[in-house]
């Protein structure tokens, strides 16, 4: 069964905010109270996928010659109810 999470009262996390969040950024849970009654949880992000950057797809798609013709352009509008 896992650790219980770090509990903070109203004061403490306000002034040891730093040292909650980088708790949090180790993979922590952080419970923050008023009063004693717990209101607030605080929880690491998900991690967010790294791109490889522009053109990395490059070589890899083809587009048809008219990709961005006015005709394509108003089938694509009229297929989404736009005026073309």
């Amino acid at each position: 069964m896992g650790e219980a999470a770090a509990q903070y009262n109203m004061h403490e996390a306000k002034t040891q905010l730093s040292r909650i969040i980088e708790r949090v950024e180790h993979g922590e849970e952080v419970i923050i109270s008023r009063a004693g009654r717990p209101v607030a949880k605080v929880i690491p992000l998900p991690a967010t996928v790294r791109r490889s950057g522009r053109g990395a797809l490059s070589g890899r798609i083809s587009f048809a010659e008219d990709w961005d013709s006015p005709e394509t352009n108003a089938s694509i509008a009229d297929d989404f109810g736009l005026p073309s």
